[in-house]
C-alpha cells in the first residue's frame, strides 16, 4: 500500500469516528438531524447524515453554531472535531491524540 493510499484510509477511519462522535452529541442533545440542521444553520438536513457517516465534514464557519446547537462548549467541540478532521494540526496544538 502506498503512503498516499494509507493516508486516505486513515482519513476515512477518522471521519467515521468523527461522525460517530457527532451523532452521539446530536442524540445526547435530543435532536433529530432535521432539527440540528435548522439550529446550526445547515441548508440541507441530509448533510447531517453525510457528516455522521463520515462522508462529509462540518464547514469550519459552522463549528460554533454546531457546538451551540448540541450544547457543547465551543472550545471543547472544536478541539475534539479537529482531532478527527485534521489530526496533524491537533498534534501540533495539543501534543498528541486522545
Amino acid at each position: 500500500m502506498t503512503a498516499q493510499a494509507e493516508g486516505n484510509n486513515n482519513t476515512k477511519k477518522l471521519r467515521k469516528k468523527g461522525g460517530a462522535y457527532l451523532k452521539k452529541l446530536r442524540e445526547d442533545a435530543g435532536l433529530t438531524q432535521r432539527s440540528l440542521a435548522e439550529k446550526a444553520g445547515f441548508k440541507y438536513y441530509t448533510f447531517i447524515s453525510q457528516i455522521e457517516h463520515g462522508a462529509g465534514k462540518i464547514p469550519p464557519e459552522l463549528y460554533e453554531a454546531y457546538a451551540d446547537a448540541v450544547g457543547v462548549k465551543r472550545v471543547d467541540f472544536i478541539k475534539n472535531i479537529l482531532m478527527y478532521y485534521d489530526p496533524h494540526v491537533y498534534k501540533i496544538l495539543y501534543g498528541g491524540s486522545k
